[in-house]
């Protein structure tokens, strides 16, 4: 039987005992101590940030007001096909400026330009905030690149992981087939697909891999502060479109997440979506932001991205 990679099993058993404290102690989480770790881990772990000769800061007008974006191009001088990127971290955590390192590295290795969507987060601005802040940004994808002088090929993919990649799931099926947008792939990392947490690895690897049950439930009740309906708002229950994008899905052995991800991926290729899963058995949640621990099946994950997107090249 697989057991955890034995860097991260490691770093857990120096983790859990701090997290058993704090529990032990009744600390109750805050949306600024969740930030703060997130950041703090990928600032640690993720160490190494390839150099680009073009990084960009810019925005998009939105409804409720400008969506900040980081563009990452690898190669100015060449046109080619665009991922929007968007980060992980519970719909609560995460930004553009704490995944740099991670966006430049998919810049670097699919070849492709990369725009990295600085969505709103919750609890400040809770369900469906985010969520509309990355549906403007896609929907307006081409005009900013036309208004920024950036050339590119109107070739369209969304990438994310965990909480990012419910919102590329979610994207992607609410504009999949718009002939304008030409939305060919997706690519989710350890997504977030059912909102209802009704999935056996929630339980198996819900307390002891860095992303426990409990937190998930916390994050949850701070995203949907109105009573929505959850299992409405998961990808994993919603129909599947004519015009869905084909689809790589990454997950990782030990992740609560990880039977929720191969559901939906069966779910693709049932309604006859090209979908390519790859799993990671001896991976955790948020793996990619560990790097330095395990920088074989990071490098591995990053050219499984860049060989599913470039796959017809």
């Amino acid at each position: 039987m697989t057991d955890v990679h034995p860097n991260l099993r490691a770093w857990l058993d120096q983790l859990n005992p701090l997290v058993a404290d704090q529990k032990a102690r009744g600390v109750e989480a805050t949306p600024q101590m969740v930030r703060d770790s997130l950041a703090g881990i990928t600032a640690t772990f993720v160490s190494q940030s390839p150099e680009l000769p073009r990084v960009l800061d810019t925005e998009v007008s939105a409804a409720d007001g400008p969506v900040p974006v980081r563009l990452y191009d690898p190669a100015p001088a060449t046109s080619k096909p665009v991922i929007l990127f968007f980060h992980g971290g519970g719909h609560m955590a995460g930004s553009v400026q704490v995944y740099d390192p991670i966006a430049r590295k998919l810049a670097q290795t699919t070849g492709w330009l990369v725009l990295s969507v600085d969505y709103r987060l919750a609890p400040e601005t809770p369900y469906p905030g985010g969520l509309n802040d990355c549906l403007a940004v896609t929907r307006q994808v081409w005009t900013l690149l036309e208004d920024k002088g950036i050339s590119f090929q109107r070739r369209l993919a969304l990438a994310g992981d965990s909480g990012g990649g419910t919102y590329a799931a979610t994207v992607s099926r609410q504009l999949a087939g718009d002939p304008e947008l030409n939305l060919t792939d997706q690519v989710l990392i350890y997504p977030s697909l059912d909102y209802t947490m009704d999935h056996p690895s929630i339980i198996g690897h819900g307390e002891g891999y860095l992303l426990e049950e409990a937190r998930i439930r916390w994050y949850f009740d701070h995203y949907f502060a109105s009573g929505e309906d959850r299992r409405a708002a998961s990808p994993l229950h919603m129909p599947v479109p004519e015009g869905m994008p084909g689809t790589l899905m990454i997950t990782a052995g030990f992740c609560p997440l990880h039977d929720e991800g191969v559901a939906y991926a069966r779910k693709l290729e049932a309604a006859g979506v090209a979908c390519r899963l790859q799993d990671h058995a001896d991976m955790i949640h948020a793996y990619l932001n560990l790097e330095d621990l395990v920088p074989e099946p990071c490098e591995a994950t990053y050219r499984q991205v860049a060989d599913f997107l470039n796959r017809d090249a």
